[in-house]
């Protein structure tokens, strides 16, 4: 469960965090000469922006900010401290913490709140010592005179989609099969009054889904399909927004198959699922005046004895034919589906979230998100300053022609990989012959998971471009 940030009025609760601005009068802190003494050396001399003050009554937090920042630095500042914070305060077994300001509630406060609850997520379900490893902090209270409701509403909204996005990521094969990612993500969307359904393989195949049965067809397991759809009375957009994620809840290559180590985290490929389930849930959580859609391909990708093998020709749900080259470039065949599916709604924008490449994360890590776009360039640019003050930043690579001619077949329309350089991009080409709408992609395969803390994004999955897309369409919203 997410952290609980709530508004108070007043409190007697003696573990606080002070934000202040480094250039006001510490006097205003009300400190004795003793500490304000303290306080001064650490701040003035050391130069310490977070000081720590560990008194009889409870520890006491004071962290100053510098207006003087870039905006988006200057929150990304305050989120790493409120990561900073929340790892003492469950060192010392708080329980509840007041974060208190002089002035009324701004970006810095909810941004410390953020980054102190982000890092408070924890994955332990599995372990038996899960109740002793369980973090100590339960509550976070805001005590500042003027506090924007319906922000601290989308906080807890973003802040309990991203923790869900990082559930998913997390958990095993055994426990989230296509099947029971469906129907996880189904039941949760409903909770929020939002419309779901799932296609089983009987529908897939009566459709005519070609990737996505491919894929499959190595697995025991069946493939799935889900259409969530968020469409309130008061809907602003006249055309859908769609999200596409790549559900391939583990990754074996295929017969193109991973080295063993390589297939250590691939419960993670589902990644691009999770942050389209969470997006929209967190929409619709917020009852954000817009007619959003998330298209959701599933399966896994395994080497059993009917497996699609290198060599194979397949027919798309669009009736493309692909050569089949590279059974663990499986990502692109069940997207495709997906997208293609996607122009029945005739969409303004489509978005689609995946951990396609290998080629991307060696490009930036796990520091951004690969992203690319078409017919999308005004949409591309706000997405940009959403990532940036998210800092969930977009590094925008090309989707220049001459790419897609790496994926010229000689027995088919396209081949499912293009050469040795470039795979990122050419992994986008061949998604964009599935479009005809403004369409950007985003290859999250740096980010989405991780093997060590990151501030606060913890171990394994990140839950990354929901706080994004979440920001982003809360933006759009207030635009209309």
């Amino acid at each position: 469960m997410a952290l609980s940030i709530q508004h108070i009025a007043q409190s007697n609760t003696s573990d606080r965090l002070l934000l202040i601005e480094k250039s006001d009068p510490l006097d205003a802190l009300q400190l004795n000469q003793e500490v304000l003494n303290f306080v001064k050396n650490q701040k003035d001399k050391l130069k310490k922006e977070l000081v720590e003050l560990n008194q009889y009554d409870g520890l006491k937090y004071l962290l100053f900010y510098d207006k003087e920042l870039d905006e988006a630095k200057r929150l990304e500042w305050c989120r790493k401290n409120g990561a900073k914070i929340n790892k003492s305060a469950n060192s010392n077994g708080i329980v509840t913490l007041v974060l208190e300001a002089k002035t009324e509630a701004s970006s810095e406060i909810f941004a410390v709140a953020e980054g102190l609850a982000l890092a408070n997520y924890q994955f332990h379900k599995y372990r038996k010592d899960a109740v002793e490893k369980k973090n100590s902090l339960q509550k976070l209270e805001m005590l500042v005179a003027k506090l924007d409701q319906k922000k601290l509403e989308h906080l807890n909204i973003a802040i309990e989609a991203n923790c869900w996005a990082r559930d998913l990521v997390n958990e095993p094969l055994n426990k989230l099969s296509a099947v029971d990612l469906a129907e996880q993500i189904s039941a949760k969307f409903r909770t929020v009054g939002g419309k779901a359904e799932v296609f089983n393989k009987q529908k897939i195949e009566a459709l005519k889904m070609g990737g996505l049965l491919a894929v499959n067809k190595g697995s025991i397991d069946p493939p799935t399909f889900t259409v969530l759809e968020w469409k309130p009375e008061n809907v602003k957009n006249s055309k859908p927004i769609v999200l596409v994620g790549k559900g391939v809840v583990y990754d074996t290559g295929g017969l193109s198959l991973k080295p063993s180590n390589a297939m250590d985290t691939m419960k993670c490929d589902m990644g691009g699922a999770a942050t389209v389930a969470a997006s929209i849930f967190a929409v619709a959580g917020a009852k954000l005046p817009l007619h959003v859609i998330a298209l959701v391909p599933a399966t896994d990708n395994r080497p059993d004895g009917n497996a699609y093998v290198p060599g194979d020709v397949i027919s798309m749900f669009d009736g493309t034919t692909v050569e089949v080259l590279n059974t663990d470039a499986e990502g692109r065949l069940i997207l495709a589906d997906a997208l293609t599916y996607a122009k029945k709604f005739e969409p303004e924008v489509v978005f689609n979230f995946a951990t396609l490449t290998g080629s991307a994360a060696r490009a930036i890590g796990s520091q951004g998100i690969v992203a690319m776009e078409v017919k999308a360039a005004d949409m591309f640019c706000d997405l940009a300053k959403s990532g940036n003050l998210v800092h969930e930043r977009l590094v925008k690579f090309p989707m220049w022609e001459e790419y897609r001619e790496q994926l010229k077949s000689e027995i088919a329309d396209l081949k499912n990989i293009g050469g040795p350089e470039g795979g990122a991009i050419t992994a986008g080409k061949f998604l964009e012959h599935f479009t005809d709408y403004p369409f950007v992609h985003f290859d999250i395969a740096g980010p989405a998971f991780i093997d060590k803390r990151d501030s606060y994004r913890g171990i394994g999955g990140t839950g990354i471009g929901v706080r994004l897309m979440f920001h982003y369409l809360n933006e759009w919203a207030n635009k209309l």
